[in-house]
């Protein structure tokens, strides 16, 4: 609850900032889809304790928040992301979980081709947070590496939907994240739903 609070207030912050009086495009929405480890952090690892953490990540599930300015071609994005990936490492249960949360901003740029089809690619700064639970009581111990800054790239569509109001956005994003020298890098695959304007 206090991280979708903290993820509300950042998002409304930067629309404020970024949203000068003219006729900028601004919008807003929601995101779901699932998180696939690479690198070190999906390596298989027998190790235990402090050479275990940030190895052995599965495949998980996550949402996140968008907000967004700028003209036809290019603009200004914000996002908060929440994440889990699950924990097939020595030092956590078969139930355990790693759970990342955290911000980006970045710019992002539209490819105005197609009427009906609208691509676009960005790319940004991350601060994120990665903790891992070692089993998935609510009492269980956690680790967690504090924020970290990272970076992030993507790509997607956006596609209008109900007179343009809306649009869906299928996209896939590459984050690259280090936490104490070691790796936590990944990609997503989400489908958003976002409100447009000026209406």
């Amino acid at each position: 609850m206090k991280g979708s609070i903290r993820a509300v207030t950042f998002i409304g912050i930067f629309s404020a900032i970024a949203a000068p009086a003219g006729a900028q495009a601004f919008y807003a929405g929601v995101r779901a889809g699932a998180g696939m480890p690479t690198g070190t952090f999906a390596e298989k690892s027998t190790a235990t304790g402090n050479d275990a953490q940030l190895r052995n990540a599965t495949p998980g599930l996550g949402y996140g928040l968008d907000a967004g300015v700028g003209s036809t071609l290019l603009g200004l994005y914000g996002s908060y992301d929440h994440m889990q990936f699950g924990c097939a490492s020595g030092a956590c249960s078969t139930s355990g979980k790693y759970e990342l949360t955290g911000y980006s901003a970045g710019v992002r740029a539209s490819v105005p081709l197609l009427p009906l089809i609208k691509p676009w690619a960005k790319a940004g700064i991350t601060y994120n947070e990665m903790k891992q639970k070692l089993s998935a009581s609510s009492s269980a111990p956690s680790v967690s590496t504090g924020k970290k800054p990272g970076y992030e790239v993507g790509a997607g569509v956006d596609i209008p939907i109900l007179m343009g109001f809306f649009s869906l956005s299928p996209q896939v994003r590459y984050i690259r994240q280090k936490f104490s020298g070691k790796s936590a890098d990944y990609y997503t695959f989400d489908i958003g739903l976002k409100l447009r304007s000026p209406l």
